[in-house]
């Protein structure tokens, strides 16, 4: 069975409409065929589509992420580093007992 090519948008005009071999109610029904297999078509180009091409929005937002991220570890470097350097140091305690008069930083 071989159906009429759709002529112009298929969701707005029956192709199958004037067709001699098709009653009114086969007409109609096919014509629901025609618009949802179109609708079909839609859907798997737009999937096609977001599978293909990153999602531009999720990608400038997980980049503000990623910066943001480095920013903290820099922090937390820095306060590590800082929390190192406040502790005192055990040779210095020892330099003032033994009489070593160097001064040390």
């Amino acid at each position: 069975m071989s159906s009429p090519p759709p002529a112009g948008n298929i969701f707005e005009e029956n192709p199958y409409e004037n067709h001699l071999s098709l009653s009114p109610v086969e007409a109609e029904v096919l014509w629901e065929y025609a618009k949802l297999a179109q609708n079909v078509k839609l859907v798997a180009l737009k999937t096609r589509k977001l599978m293909d091409e990153p999602d531009q929005m999720l990608v400038s937002r997980l980049r503000s992420l990623e910066t943001k991220m480095g920013l903290v570890m820099v922090l937390f470097k820095a306060s590590v580093w800082n929390v190192i350097n406040e502790q005192p140091v055990d040779a210095m305690d020892a330099a003032e007992t033994s009489g070593d008069t160097t001064i040390r930083r």
